[in-house]
């Protein structure tokens, strides 16, 4: 989600408590979290966001007792730190926006599926949190064949600059790795909760092996699992326009071009983006053979700050410990 809202807390005042469960924890830091873009979470979120294994019956216990004390607020089926009804209304908004959007985001993934080298397509950012709005963009998430990840990423990039006029409302594409270097090195809850709210398009497969493969999210959200595949396609289309260019690149040829496009991306990422230090720019714009990572406003950073001061916010206000140790 790209909407950030400073954080606040409640204007309430309870007693001095000097412990709290661990289960109750996990559910006011994954509700704080969200709270960091105005989101409040079903109760099914909130357990696949808790860090505590539990089953759905135990975190609704544990919520509505949270409920009762007034440390969160419940409306129209939605939990949030805020008693604030504009807050769950613009969730509603947001889903019905997400909603109607999801054809057109069906169709680019089709279309992003269709490339050469494409192997796997899968919705990220606030559309795979089931919230769009006039100021959110569709997000893709890629997975390509090893060996030929930038002559994909060009290919596609060409295709929004002249066909899209560069446009990227509904054509996002900041995120690509190789099927062969599935496992994501950024281990924190923000990239583990982009992993875990990843909508797969186009070869679920695929996808489930990605999943798999970063078994290091169970460390933030054990109760997390795979979205089941349901109406999505198994395997993306091999058509003519795709077999044809892999056929043709599957020599020195394609070597040498995968190279060249990451040695000439690379290089003016380090020019263009020289203002940022040596370790930001290695996770916002990461540029490897196996990776391709466009994220210069460094999200990361800033909503794993923004999270940090918020629980201890939080902390200070109720005097409650949300952390061990």
């Amino acid at each position: 989600m790209n909407c950030f809202s400073s954080f606040t807390l409640n204007n309430h005042t309870l007693e001095i408590r000097r412990e709290i469960d661990e289960m109750s924890a996990s559910i006011l830091k994954s509700l704080i979290y969200y709270d960091l873009f105005q989101y409040p979470l079903t109760i099914e979120e909130i357990a696949q966001h808790c860090s505590y294994p539990s089953s759905l019956s135990d975190v609704q216990k544990h919520t509505d007792l949270l409920c009762s004390e007034g440390l969160i607020y419940h409306s129209k089926g939605f939990y949030s730190l805020r008693n604030d009804e504009s807050i769950f209304e613009r969730r509603i908004k947001g889903n019905q926006g997400a909603e109607k959007i999801m054809k057109k985001a069906r169709k680019r993934a089709a279309l992003i599926a269709s490339f050469p080298y494409v192997r796997c397509v899968c919705i990220s950012g606030s559309l795979s949190k089931k919230y769009f709005d006039e100021t959110s963009d569709i997000d893709f998430f890629v997975i390509t064949e090893p060996g030929r990840l930038w002559i994909c990423r060009t290919l596609l990039m060409m295709f929004k600059k002249i066909f899209l006029l560069n446009s990227k409302k509904y054509f996002c594409i900041n995120y690509f790795i190789d099927s062969g270097s599935l496992n994501i090195p950024d281990q924190n809850i923000f990239t583990a909760t982009e992993i875990i709210t990843l909508l797969p398009m186009y070869d679920y497969d695929i996808y489930k092996k990605f999943f798999q493969e970063n078994r290091w999210i169970r460390n933030y959200f054990p109760n997390s699992s795979p979205h089941e595949n349901g109406e999505l396609s198994r395997h993306t289309n091999y058509s003519l326009w795709k077999k044809i260019p892999e056929f043709l690149l599957s020599n020195r040829i394609g070597v040498f071009l995968d190279e060249l496009f990451q040695r000439v991306t690379a290089d003016h990422w380090k020019r263009k983006f020289n203002q940022q230090r040596e370790e930001e720019f290695e996770v916002n714009m990461r540029s490897r053979k196996n990776v391709s990572k466009h994220h210069p406003q460094g999200f990361q950073f800033r909503v794993l700050k923004l999270f940090e001061e918020g629980c201890r916010s939080f902390e200070e206000s109720y005097q409650i410990k949300l952390t061990n140790g």
